[in-house]
This record gives structure tokens, sequence and C-alpha cells, in this order.
């Protein structure tokens, strides 16, 4: 597997007689990085603002689910090849496929829902770029005629932007902490579809965000109340007195695309 080299230790040799903004060797220095942290944090603000996109509804979720159309196609191969673990992958791809189709279905609802405001009200899907449960989102704010946003990460394995990303709102980070900044710095909401290590890092830092009030609180949606009440159990732990039931109030479930977006509306009188 292909590595991503860590920046500060390429073996680059600035030019002396280049502007110091416009040398990418210096700027690739340990020494720099604080200077990279703020062009992070600042390019992806500034495009936003001057898109006009200034809320957002954020979905996270696994990155590897697939669509019903290619879950299907998967299952039909694999009972041609007559392969029982690949038969048995695929029986799981179709059953993941409809978390694919509830994001996308999402997605447009919140689109269509928001056609008709003000531009500096709208609110914007906006996920991390990749594919799965990321690329329904966006697909769905594409065939729903509105742009979308991506915040997506440079990570050993090359993950790509998904293609249903709207051209000029598709941003790349290096540091994973000013990503997650910006997925807070415009949300309004937050949904959190069955995911891994990914989703789960994302959905808790955002709760300890809200519990501190560091973050003020917006709608945190978990869909697909099983899946989530089987990973996490919540109420264990506020019986544990590790959390409150305030705490505990922070978030609520979903099993629908429509109650999704009505819980938002509601939230917002929309």
């Amino acid at each position: 597997m292909k590595t991503m080299p860590n920046l500060e230790s390429l073996d680059l040799k600035p030019q002396a007689h280049r502007l110091a903004f416009a040398d990418p060797e210096f700027m690739l220095r340990r020494e720099a990085r604080g200077i990279r942290l703020q062009l992070e944090l600042l390019k992806p603000d500034l495009m936003q603002s001057e898109a006009g996109i200034e809320h957002t509804v954020v979905v996270f979720g696994s990155a590897r689910f697939v669509s019903l159309e290619v879950a299907q196609s998967m299952l039909a191969h694999a009972n041609t090849n007559g392969d029982a673990n690949m038969q048995k992958r695929a029986a799981l791809a179709v059953r993941n496929a409809a978390h694919y189709e509830a994001a996308r279905a999402f997605a447009s609802l919140v689109a269509k829902g928001c056609a008709g405001l003000p531009v500096s009200d709208r609110l914007t899907i906006c996920t991390g770029g990749g594919p799965g449960i990321m690329e329904a989102a966006n697909r769905g704010a594409q065939e729903a005629g509105a742009p979308s946003v991506a915040l997506n990460i440079a990570l050993p394995h090359e993950q790509q932007p998904n293609p249903y990303v709207t051209e000029g709102l598709s941003f790349k980070f290096h540091y994973f902490a000013i990503r997650k900044m910006h997925f807070m710095m415009r949300a309004k909401a937050l949904v959190a579809f069955p995911g891994g290590f990914g989703t789960l890092d994302e959905l808790f830092e955002i709760l300890t965000l809200v519990q501190t009030h560091k973050s003020q609180k917006v709608p945190i949606l978990l869909f697909d109340s099983d899946y989530w009440k089987k990973i996490v159990n919540m109420d264990a732990m506020v019986e544990e007195g590790t959390i409150s039931a305030d705490d505990a109030a922070c978030f609520e479930y979903v099993d629908d695309p429509a109650q999704a977006w009505a819980r938002i509306q509601a939230f917002y009188n929309l």
C-alpha cells in the first residue's frame, strides 16, 4: 500500500531567491507548521463565504456502503459465481445499501426544502467528500439541484472526492483537527449514519463540544436507532454516572429521512 510521506520529513531544499510565501519547500518546513494550520483554516472559510455557504447540515457515516444498484449487481455476480463468502459479503452490501439510499434521500429533502429560502438562510449539505454515505449525501443534493460541500482529507490510500461534490466547494486537508473545526464552524445540524471508527470519532467529538458548551446546541441525529443502540449503550453510561441525563439529551435517534428533516425543520421553525 502506498503511504503518505510526512510533510516535514521530505528532503526539500528552499530556494533563497524565492519570495517566502511562493517557496513551497520552505512552506513545508516543520517551523512553518503554524502557517500551514492558519492557511487550512482560512482558505475553506473564505471560499465558502464567497460562495454564500453560511449554514450546513453535516452528514457522517461509513465510507464502505454502496448504492442499491451497485449492491444488487454485486449480489447477482456472487450468485453466478457461486462463492459462498462472496455471496455473504454481497448480501451485507445489499442490506447496508439501505443506509446509502436513506442518506441520498435525506440530502435531497434538505436541498428541496431550502430551495425557496434566501441564500443566506439556506442549509447546505456538507460531508467528508469520500465514498459511501458521504457520496450518497452529496449525490442527493446534486440530484435536487443544490450545491454541496466536501471537506476531504489526505490519507495514505489517496482518497479522492466523490463525483457529486460541487466544483469549487471540494476542500482537501492535511490536518484532521482543522478539518473537524470546519465541520462545526457552519454546522446547524449533524446527522450520523451507521459507520466505523471515523464516524464514532467525529460523533463523539461533536457531542463533547456540545456537552462542554464549546459549541452551540444543534440537532445531532443518530440515524438507525437499532444500529446505534447496539453499538453504543448511552443508557448504560447514564446509569453508571459517566454522563448525565442532560448529556444524553444532546442527541436523538431517527429512522427515516423525512423524520430527520422534520426534526431539523422543527428546531429552526423552517
